[in-house]
């Protein structure tokens, strides 16, 4: 059993939590919670880091449940200290970095893509990520500036889309939004000067819809590659949405349109 914080594979542990830096040259990250750790698979699995407490329940109900990979007893006040959250589920585990294929995302004959610019808050980037995978986005493109997708409170926000959601970060965002016109994928860009609203468009094709920044929204050089401008209609004062609230809203109504084309 591990005893002390000072031990290397839990000073490593809260490096990989803490560090996009450590995270990016181990291609390595952290999950938490019992959910996140049993949808994981276990070949993708690195080492899980588990309480007595966990470890004596789980062989209790299953006595094969340890066998397929690596673990370590932890002492729960160690697990505790090195967790983010602040009620851990008694489970921490050191998880592969899933990679994807820019070009086969972009060049897929049923491209749906979502197309993030410096979204900055992990919460946002959580939320984003779980309802694509609802909302049958078949990958997402993302800029250099965002946030890391393997911060922990991203992950915790996916609540496991992230392992089923392809996606890729790109260091020309705007380059790729050329590139993905080539492609033939028409892209869509909320702003203020656009003349129709986002359900006046039709998106039964090849797609990409931009989300922009929290505070700055999308930038001048991706609006004006965009294929389209689009908006979202507001009462009262409010000025803009929420980053999740709008790609929500706009990757649903592309969702709608894709299937009454199939259902027709």
């Amino acid at each position: 059993m591990i005893t002390s914080s000072s031990n290397s594979q839990i000073k490593n542990l809260i490096a990989l939590l803490k560090k996009a830096k450590t995270r990016n040259s181990q291609k390595e990250f952290v999950i938490e919670g019992i959910k996140m750790f049993e949808e994981t698979d276990s070949s993708n699995l690195v080492k899980a880091y588990v309480t007595e407490s966990f470890y004596q329940d789980r062989l209790h109900e299953n006595p094969e449940y340890f066998d397929s990979f690596a673990y370590e007893i932890v002492a729960d006040k160690v697990l505790c200290d090195a967790a983010e959250t602040t009620t851990p589920q008694g489970v921490l585990a050191i998880v592969k970095q899933p990679t994807y294929n820019y070009q086969e995302l972009i060049t897929h004959d049923e491209a749906n893509l979502l197309l993030l610019e410096d979204v900055r808050d992990p919460g946002n980037m959580g939320t984003i990520i779980r309802t694509a995978e609802g909302a049958g986005i078949t990958g997402v493109i993302i800029s250099k500036e965002s946030v890391d997708i393997f911060n922990p409170k991203v992950v915790r926000s996916t609540m496991g889309a992230l392992y089923r959601m392809p996606f890729v970060y790109v260091e020309d965002f705007v380059g790729a939004l050329e590139e993905m016109k080539q492609q033939g994928i028409t892209i869509y860009a909320s702003h203020l000067a656009a003349k129709n609203y986002y359900d006046e468009e039709e998106y039964t094709n090849k797609t990409g819809i931009i989300i922009g920044n929290e505070a700055n929204g999308i930038s001048d050089k991706a609006s004006k590659v965009a294929t389209r401008l689009i908006k979202i209609p507001m009462e009262g004062k409010v000025e803009s949405l929420n980053a999740g609230v709008a790609a929500s809203i706009l990757m649903y109504e592309v969702y709608r349109q894709k299937r009454s084309k199939i259902k027709n």
